[in-house]
């Protein structure tokens, strides 16, 4: 059998202090962490779309990447190839999942039913290597935005023709998600939007948005797939106004058409930033509207106007996101997928891995800084006091509903003027530095 990464030995946790390159220094999967260890807090899954079928191009440079598979003609071989290396990845890697469109899979066929046909091909030999490695499948997708049939939308397309393709394609990739055992099924609707008004019809497309998502979901009732379904918060880029902008939007979307018990969010760090929210903003939102599935992980430049999918480095902005996690629960049946890819200038195979080890550490190190400043109480102490008006008198009659405006009117005409107390954020900003610091 090919070895695809013949450089690369099983990546082990060997601490910071450690000279070996390929290996983790905060990252050890059997270390507890609370009540739990660290893999099983963590749950990461490896994106197969940036790891293996990524070339390194972007708007403005050619293909980049080195991969062992490139000389392969033969299309399936070529698939054939991109599946054993990514198991021998995960597996030298210690990660239990994989996230994959349909078209990541298998060769994009001339008509819908060759491409299913490929798919029905190359089931059976991930099905051979599930078996074999226990590396399961975190969440499936269907790549509907990559097709000139879907330059302007798949759900949202003012072709009744592209809908009913992209519905038929959406039918067949959940299919194959639920046959491999896929612990979710996550729609990024990558063009599900508009570029002007002035050929739109906004109210058609959202209704049409809709219908199809219960098509959806009645067709993974329908097959009995157990796994939660998920939408993707996603910004802009390509589209200039996209209906998934954040998770704000998504929900109130689905509140409208009645379809919030029947999704969660995938939340992408990296999507959060070109919605100019902060990565701990998104996850709040979801997970105290109880509609937190999973995550996407890299992050961005803010320097650069697209998405740039790099693989996670910010201790701070990644300590935030597993505060966010732990006061959830925990992110199962979720996980944190490396939707992240290596940069032009990092070609070569082991690329890869290094990239991988670095979000891994990071993650870890941001659970264990999280999990600290979660016990200590400290913010939640801080938080709770600020609001404590809340738990008495008038505050309470607020809250309970109890007032209106002639009774807030009699409570203010009695009471002197209020004075709020400090917000102290940046007393706050050094606590969360320290914690940091000291994990």
């Amino acid at each position: 059998m090919t070895e695809y990464f013949p450089e690369v030995p099983d990546i082990e946790y060997q601490g910071p202090d450690s000279d070996e390159e390929l290996a983790f220094d905060y990252y050890d999967p059997d270390k507890h962490v609370g009540d739990k260890t660290m893999k099983e807090h963590l749950r990461f899954a490896v994106s197969f779309w940036h790891a293996f079928t990524g070339d390194g191009s972007d708007p403005f440079g050619a293909p980049t990447m080195q991969r062992p598979w490139d000389d392969i003609e033969d299309p399936m071989e070529k698939s054939r190839a991109r599946i054993e290396a990514n198991f021998e990845l995960l597996d030298k890697l210690g990660i239990e999942y994989f996230c994959y469109h349909d078209r990541d899979l298998a060769p994009r066929g001339d008509s819908i039913e060759e491409s299913n046909e490929y798919l029905d091909e190359i089931v059976p030999l991930i099905k051979e290597k599930i078996d074999e490695t226990g590396i399961g499948v975190l969440f499936g997708s269907a790549e509907l935005f990559a097709e000139p049939k879907y330059a302007v939308g798949a759900a949202s397309s003012p072709s009744a023709d592209v809908f009913a393709h992209a519905g038929a394609q959406v039918k067949k990739a959940l299919e194959v998600t639920n046959e491999l055992g896929g612990e979710g099924f996550c729609l990024w609707g990558g063009r599900e939007g508009y570029k002007t008004l002035l050929n739109t019809d906004m109210g058609l497309e959202q209704d049409n948005v809709a219908r199809f998502l219960t098509m959806v979901a009645d067709h993974a009732d329908d097959i009995g797939f157990e796994g939660q379904l998920m939408l993707e918060p996603k910004p802009k880029e390509p589209m200039k106004f996209q209906y998934d902008h954040d998770a704000a939007t998504i929900h109130a979307f689905l509140q409208k058409y009645d379809l919030d018990d029947r999704f969660t969010l995938n939340i992408e760090t990296n999507h959060a930033t070109l919605a100019d929210r902060p990565f701990a903003h998104e996850l709040r939102y979801a997970r105290t509207n109880d509609i937190l599935g999973s995550i996407d992980a890299n992050q961005g430049d803010k320097l650069v106007g697209w998405d740039t999918d790099e693989f996670p480095f910010s201790l701070r902005d990644h300590t935030l996101a597993m505060y966010e996690l732990l006061q959830d629960g925990g992110i199962s049946p979720g996980g944190i997928n490396f939707d992240a890819k290596l940069r032009r200038e990092s070609f070569e195979p082991v690329d890869l891995v290094h990239g991988h080890i670095t979000g891994m550490d990071t993650y870890a190190r941001a659970l264990e800084a999280a999990h600290a400043l979660k016990e200590s109480g400290e913010l939640e102490e801080f938080v709770e006091d600020r609001y404590s008006s809340y738990d008495e008198g008038i505050g309470q009659r607020i809250v309970d509903g109890d007032v209106d405006l002639a009774d807030l009117e009699e409570y203010t005409l009695d009471n002197d003027v209020p004075h709020p107390e400090s917000g102290r954020e940046e007393k706050l900003n050094a606590l969360l530095n320290r914690y940091i610091l000291e994990a």
